[in-house]
Formats: C-alpha cells, sequence, structure tokens
C-alpha cells in the first residue's frame, strides 16, 4: 500500500494517481516526498532500502545502501507480498553531530 502525501488516501501499490485528489504519486505518495527531502539533505551520504524480514525477492534484491541520485523508488517494481511494498528509506550519515 501507498498513501497519498496530499489527501492521505491509502493506494495499491498499482496505482499511479491517487483516487481522491488525482495527485502523481511518483511525485506526492509519502514515500516519494521522504526520498526528496533524503537527496536534498546534505548530510545524508546514502540513502538505504530498508526491507522487512518476510518481504518478497525482489524486494530482498533492492535491499542495500544506494547513491542519492540511484536510489530505486518505492513501491519497488515488482513486488509480489500479499501486502504489497513494504520497503522504506532509511539515511546513511557519516556526521551525526554538526
Amino acid at each position: 500500500m501507498q498513501t497519498c502525501s496530499k489527501c492521505h488516501a491509502q493506494l495499491p501499490d498499482s496505482v499511479t494517481h491517487c483516487t481522491q485528489c488525482n495527485a502523481d504519486l511518483m511525485e506526492w505518495s509519502e514515500t516519494a516526498v521522504a526520498l526528496k527531502r533524503l537527496q536534498a539533505n546534505p548530510r545524508v551520504n546514502y540513502i538505504r532500502i530498508a526491507v522487512s524480514q518476510d518481504c518478497c525477492p525482489a524486494c530482498r534484491q533492492a535491499e542495500g545502501a544506494y547513491a542519492k541520485d540511484s536510489t530505486p523508488r518505492l513501491p519497488i517494481e515488482g513486488c509480489s507480498h500479499e501486502l504489497g511494498c513494504r520497503c522504506f528509506y532509511q539515511p546513511v550519515l557519516e556526521e551525526i553531530y554538526p
């Protein structure tokens, strides 16, 4: 499931536009907004895709740290988990304090 960051509707992974507000989910899903924030943060060096313990093979393959500009978008294409893609982004920092 993915969530629209504009109207907070919960939608299946296969939907590309919000059925309530028509927002483009490639830009306005909560995970897309989170990715943009992490990419804009100068303290973030890499972005890690974290997966659940019982994830599908496609998500397990996507697990790991990526350069900011080459991080795959969520939901992972080809995810076959019955609950949908449950992956999320984590920042990888080298400096924790300023």
